[in-house]
């Protein structure tokens, strides 16, 4: 089953979490988190993603943001495909 589209309201700060199926590991060194630390900065300077806070577990990832306007498109998208491109390596 699909999930519903994330409600998005601008100047609003948001608690978002992404986790890895079957508690997956996202983050095996440190040139994993170096990667998904520029993927996180070119996605939230192109969709206007305001990061406050994050936490990077090493199978899943808390991020406290504020988005500064509605985007169709998903930043969360963007800033997962690291993950699949590590956990493919």
């Amino acid at each position: 089953m699909a999930r519903l589209p994330r409600y998005v309201i601008p100047n609003q700060p948001q608690h978002i979490i992404q986790r890895c199926n079957n508690r997956q590991v996202i983050f095996a060194a440190e040139v994993d988190y170096q990667f998904f630390r520029d993927a996180l900065i070119d996605a939230s300077n192109k969709y206007g993603l305001q990061i406050h806070a994050y936490v990077w577990m090493t199978n899943h990832i808390h991020l406290l943001a504020t988005p500064l306007f509605h985007n169709k498109q998903d930043s969360s998208k963007e800033v997962g495909r690291p993950k699949k491109e590590i956990n493919h390596v």
